[in-house]
This record gives structure tokens, sequence and C-alpha cells, in this order.
């Protein structure tokens, strides 16, 4: 069997299993928080113990915070939260709620006076969706941490995503609804690679097949090709920030922070593969890697190959658990593709 197809049957036999396979990672706890009025929320990825991480950022238009201290020469080398939001610049602020939960349990860096939890992350924008107004806030961000747990994974309309959509080259009216998705990979040798991602793309999100899985709608309740759109020369209304996909790689292996990096560059792959287009002026495109050390190394170009693997299966698992919502179809509600 070769590689891809072997990835493949894990992920598929992964559905028979009652708990979430995605806690195989150890070190890991999941909070969601969401605004099912509002049509936003934040998805948490805790890391009590810390975990080594970097982070690649390739749209033109992202909205992050301590992204600096994760390059490979700067001194902090574990984070205690990866955080996932929406709410555009504002969502920012969920982040510090998230600080502040992981100070009251006594998390974070020891700096001997204090411990310092180290929170990074990502926003995306999903304030045309739903009430502009509402937005992840520090109360969201700290009940999220505070809920963080390990047996359920909820994908779709949940956390981060459930104000994502995909599919505006043609403009915001036409978009498909999207949400947040998950894919794990566990190997013989006990290593467990993840990608969780919440999907906003000014792009279409193209299925394996190459077929399309959610892009612009047409009138005809059908799916019209984006990249065709440009190609024939539509002058696409995009706005800067509107867009934006963001995700993170875990795994239990052992990573330095430049190998955790190399991993997050490998796992774009992933990007690309799934959404088309992607890594616009348009788009804030951002993936974390996360390493929580709970078993020995292996070749970084194996897991870089498996992490682009696991995200595009994520990519294409956020559209298909999503549903409509605030006159936003879902995918499979829209008749069959138009090209």
């Amino acid at each position: 069997m070769n590689l891809r197809l072997g990835i493949v049957a894990i992920l598929l036999s992964f559905h028979a299993f009652a708990a979430d396979p995605i806690f195989a990672i150890n070190g890991l706890r999941v909070g969601q928080q969401a605004d099912s009025q509002g049509l936003t929320g934040v998805t948490v990825l805790r890391f009590d113990q810390g975990a080594t991480a970097a982070v690649d950022v390739r749209g033109a238009a992202p909205g992050t915070r301590e992204t600096d201290l994760l390059k490979p020469e700067n001194l902090v080398d574990k984070v205690h939260a990866i955080v996932l939001s929406g709410g555009s610049a504002f969502g920012l602020d969920a982040m510090s709620g998230v600080a502040a939960q992981l100070e009251s349990e006594g998390v974070g860096f020891d700096v001997g006076i204090a411990k310092v939890p180290i929170v990074t992350g990502a926003v995306l924008f999903d304030l045309a969706i739903g009430d502009a107004k509402a937005r992840p806030d520090f109360a969201m961000g700290q009940a999220a941490t505070k809920l963080a747990q390990r047996s359920v994974f909820t994908q779709g309309n949940a956390g981060a995503g459930m104000g994502a959509t995909v599919g505006k080259i043609r403009g915001m009216e036409h978009a498909t609804k999207a949400g947040i998705g998950r894919a794990v990979v566990s190997l013989d040798n006990g290593v467990v690679i993840a990608a969780v991602v919440a999907v906003n793309a000014w792009g279409d999100v193209i299925a394996r097949n190459g077929a399309l899985l959610a892009a612009s709608r047409d009138n005809r309740n059908g799916f019209i090709n984006g990249t065709d759109l440009l190609l024939s020369g539509f002058n696409a209304q995009g706005f800067a920030g509107r867009n934006t996909t963001i995700g993170a790689i875990i795994t239990n292996a052992t990573l330095t922070k430049v190998e955790a990096l190399k991993v997050a560059q490998m796992a774009h792959d992933g990007y690309a593969r799934a959404i088309r287009p992607v890594h616009s002026m348009y788009d804030g495109d951002a993936i974390f890697a996360a390493a929580t050390a709970e078993v020995a190394a292996m070749d970084i170009n194996t897991l870089g190959v498996i992490a682009a693997e696991v995200m595009e299966q994520a990519i294409r698992n956020a559209i298909t658990h999503a549903r409509t919502v605030a006159g936003f179809p879902a995918a499979n509600q829209i008749g069959k593709p138009s090209s």
C-alpha cells in the first residue's frame, strides 16, 4: 500500500472509534465556544505542559498574536495555547481571556515571580455573516479555555468555524458555508499527527478528484469555478482581510522549533491541494505547528508529507460537516457543480 492510500485508509478507519482520535495526543485539550446567533466563535488548543511551536504565514492579510516569539532564533520555545478565532482583529481579544484562564490555573512560563502563559494564534474575518458586532471576546476565550476537554472535537459550525464561508470570488452573497475541521493519522511507531483548520477562504475547496466541493454559487443552485472566472477576466471585488484559512498541525513527536517550522511550511501543501486559489492578497492564511514531545523524533520529511495530507483532509472535513445558516447554504445543499 502506498503512503497516500495508506493515510486515506487510516483516516477512514478512525470513523469507527467512539472517542475522537485527536486525543491520542495526550498533551492536548480542546475548548470551543461559539455564538450561534452572531455566528462567530473561538477554538482553543491547550497545552498545559507546553508544546514546541512554530508558524508559517502565507496569506497577505494576517491577523495574529505572539508569532514573533515562535521564530527559531527567539528565546521561548514552548507555547501553552494556540487559538483560532473569528471576529477579525477584534477576535484577538479572546486570546487575552485564554491567557487569563491559564494564569489562574498556574499554567505558564515560569519567570520566578509569576507564570506567564504563552498564547499565540490567528483570527479570521467573519463579520459579514451574522451580527458584525458579535465577536469573540475576553469572556469567550476564557470560557473556551476553562471548558477545554479531551473527549469530543466538534467539526463544522463550531468554534472558529461558526462564521466561516468559502467561495467568495463572485462576492460574499454567492459564498458557501464552511466551518472547522480536523483529521488525524496514527503511525505504528506511536507518532500521531493531527490537523485542525478553520476554513474561511476567498477561493474554492476542491475534492480529491479535482471536482468543486464548495465554491462560489451560480444562479442555478450550482457552483462556479472561481479560478476559471479569474482566467476569463472576471473582475473579482475582493477585500483584503475578509477571508483567511487558519490551522494547526499538532503531533506528539519530538521536534525542535526549526523542525516545527519546516512541518508548518510543508503543511501548506495541503492548503494548495484543497483550496484554489489560495494565499491571495485577500487571505491571511497561516499554519501553526506544535509538538508535545511524548514520543521520539521521526524523519521530518515524512512527518511533513503526512502533515500536508491531514491538513488537506481536515479542510474537506470542514466543508462536509458544515451546515446551512443565515442564508448561506452548506455544500451538501448545492446542486451538481456547473464546471
